[in-house]
């Protein structure tokens, strides 16, 4: 299920202290989006670190949530489905992390919901 890492689009990844700056938000309601899937990360690292594309103009990407509930529907853990969001997407023809950036939500869940 997971793409190959030379694959993905590069993106700064934060951790929680900067999401904090980032979206003006106390750490508790961060550590909220992220146990609501407003936000997903991944410990590959060490920290717990969320990729900067998932927040755009100090705002949460309103149409992640949705996504990545899809993706854990089709049985996706959080790491799979960083991976899948920031992989070149052929039927999209951009990573699906652009596609919803650019407002494109109800393509990037069809060819989610596909993937189960």
């Amino acid at each position: 299920m997971t793409p190959a890492d030379d694959s993905r689009i590069e993106s700064e990844w934060l951790t929680l202290p900067d999401l904090v700056e980032v979206l003006d938000e106390p750490l508790g309601r961060v550590r909220r989006f992220l146990d609501e899937y407003q936000l997903v990360g991944s410990r590959r690292e060490g920290a717990l670190k969320v990729p900067a594309l998932f927040v755009k103009d100090g705002e949460l990407i309103p149409s992640l949530r949705g996504t990545v509930i899809v993706l854990h529907d089709a049985g996706f853990s959080d790491d799979e489905a960083i991976d899948w969001l920031l992989a070149l997407e052929d039927s999209i023809g951009v990573a699906p992390i652009e596609a919803l950036r650019a407002g494109r939500k109800s393509e990037v869940r069809r060819v989610a919901a596909a993937l189960a």
